[in-house]
């Protein structure tokens, strides 16, 4: 295990990309300190695939600053790729290589890179078996199936023993099965080698599970950034209780949820049945700025959303 950074490891101010006439990002300012698990929320069309492909060197941004590991990717060394670790939505295959032979030709690139702090690349055997691969080293990898695919592609994007690693929807098209069992991996791979991950997904489950914090970006913009449960705690707002009494439905949406009830059952007693509270969550927010997005109003769900985390 190598040292990692200190300081910030990814510095965003200002970031700006336009396609053509279209403005995708407008302003976006973020910054991750090493070692955190940062998890970038948006609806389809929002602008997080192009936000880290140009933090990953691969994309040109219009205006902006921004720095990773202490260099602008857009001019960044070789030396500096060899810190940074990428596994994309899909990945072409090599059928006909086991993971053995590809990790140990890919992982040899990275032998020139190493240094006293962070040798590279990682031992092929200790790899596959951190990534649960040992028994399927020497298959073909088109035997493998569709969870143990993805465990190779998280072994392809840190053989090199990145500082920093991007995560692009990892868990797409995966059941619940194997998107539990790649949430362990990765949460492993973080208390293991204390690598700053940033990932992007639209799954506040898996937000939930492995981000340390959560960014939301909408309108081209930043609009939250907090954990799960501070933004969750800001965002909810005032709870809903449901109730009947002699049969009779009731519905009030209440500051207090709490308080409410205690006056509710003070007043009624053993009369109340059916009783439902239900506080406004994250999840709801969330939902409703991606709806208001795909039907074309996207600005102004992002300034609702704004205005109720600020």
């Amino acid at each position: 295990m190598g040292d990692i950074a200190t300081g910030p490891v990814v510095e965003v101010d200002d970031l700006r990309m336009r396609y053509g006439t279209k403005d995708v990002l407008t302003g976006v300012d973020f910054g991750i300190e090493a070692g955190e698990v940062v998890c970038l929320l948006g609806p389809n069309g929002a602008g997080k695939t192009t936000t880290i492909e140009i933090l990953e060197g691969f994309r040109t941004r219009s205006a902006g600053t921004v720095r990773v590991l202490g260099e602008d990717p857009a001019s960044a060394s070789e030396d500096w790729r060899a810190r940074v670790g990428v596994v994309l939505q899909s990945w072409r295959d090599h059928p006909r290589w086991t993971p053995r032979r590809l990790l140990g030709q890919l992982g040899a690139y990275y032998a020139p890179y190493a240094t006293p702090d962070r040798p590279r690349p990682h031992d092929t055997g200790l790899l596959l078996e951190t990534v649960g691969l040992s028994d399927q080293a020497d298959l073909k990898i088109n035997a493998l199936s569709g969870g143990q695919r993805r465990r190779l592609d998280v072994a392809i994007g840190i053989v090199g023993r990145p500082e920093l690693l991007f995560l692009d929807e990892p868990t797409a098209g995966f059941d619940p099965q194997a998107r539990r069992e790649f949430h362990d991996l990765i949460r492993r791979l973080s208390a293991a080698e204390r690598t700053t991950i940033l990932l992007t997904t639209h799954d506040l489950d898996e937000a939930e599970r492995l981000a340390t914090r959560v960014l939301v970006l909408a309108g081209g913009t930043i609009v939250a950034d907090d954990t799960v449960d501070g933004l969750a705690r800001r965002i909810a707002g005032e709870t809903t209780v449901r109730w009947r009494v002699d049969g009779q439905a009731y519905s009030e949406s209440v500051p207090d949820g709490t308080r409410f009830t205690r006056q509710l059952f003070s007043q009624y007693g053993d009369s109340v049945a059916d009783l439902e509270i239900r506080r406004a969550s994250l999840e709801d927010a969330y939902l409703s700025l991606v709806q208001q997005h795909e039907a074309g109003h996207g600005e102004a769900a992002a300034r609702l959303f704004t205005e109720a985390t600020s």
